[in-house]
């Protein structure tokens, strides 16, 4: 999609899936494109993206007249087999998005750890990036990933994958267990978000999750009203955000809630 100010709306919440390992959407740098209405269905062979709005190393400021998305929705599996690297990336600068639902299934058909494939749900590497209402579960690595300055969330919802068969299938580095669903690269130096809840329904036992949020050492990341959950017996959440807020497991029935960080 070339031409600013192109709106392109689903009636009826429009199909599109990727075949063939194709990229579905992709939106080039440009002022005033409106999506809604849509959902991006992952097909059987990989797609590197399924939606990507503006290409990498996009560098314009679009502040008066910024992409848009709303009520845009991914699922990887459970229609069948679906395989993605990442489902939504953004690099477009400004670019606001109001109400996304970016889900890895965990129920249904061509649904497994190695059958419906996915690294990441959001990957953000636009400045000046603004959601609103952010909904990511199951992605097998971070379930967001933001890598550019002056991010805004109000309201994210994530539950990490059900279905890491053992540590090792899901461990990011050295003596972390998992990935946290909401990373802030550490170059990152400003991003701020509210409402932010992060929950654990492991299906296998002794597969547990470092923390659920992982940010940079920076006045200006900042983050408020935190909490993390974990539903059923196994594993644990061992913090809410870096190395605050305390485990899942140490009172299941009093979650760990963080009201401001730093």
């Amino acid at each position: 999609m070339r031409r600013a100010n192109t709106v392109v709306l689903g009636i009826g919440f429009a199909t599109l899936r990727a075949n063939n390992g194709v990229t579905a959407m992709t939106v080039a740098d440009v002022d005033g494109v409106i999506l809604a209405g849509l959902l991006f269905d992952a097909g059987e062979s990989n797609s590197p993206v399924l939606l990507e709005v503006g290409p990498n190393g996009s560098t314009a400021s679009h502040a008066a007249n910024p992409a848009s998305l709303h009520d845009v929705f991914f699922r990887v599996g459970g229609a069948g087999v679906g395989r993605a690297s990442v489902n939504l990336r953004i690099n477009s600068s400004n670019t606001i998005v109001d109400h996304t639902w970016i889900w890895r299934a965990d129920h249904g058909a061509g649904v497994g750890w190695k059958s419906n494939t996915s690294a990441n749900g959001l990957v953000v590497n636009g400045n000046d990036v603004t959601i609103y209402g952010l909904f990511v579960e199951h992605y097998q690595e971070f379930q967001v990933l933001w890598n550019g300055n002056g991010g805004r969330v109000y309201f994210y919802q994530s539950e990490i994958p059900y279905d890491p068969p053992d540590q090792p299938s899901y461990t990011s580095a050295p003596g972390t267990n998992g990935w946290a669903s909401y990373k802030v690269a550490d170059n990152v130096t400003s991003h701020e978000a509210w409402g932010l809840g992060v929950y654990s329904v492991f299906r296998n036992r002794g597969v547990s999750l470092t923390r659920a949020i992982e940010v940079p050492d920076s006045p200006n990341v900042r983050f408020h009203s935190m909490i993390t959950v974990r539903l059923g017996n196994n594993g644990e959440i061992g913090n809410v955000i870096d190395n605050t807020g305390g485990s899942t497991a140490d009172n299941p029935r009093v979650p760990p809630k963080v009201a401001n960080f730093p």
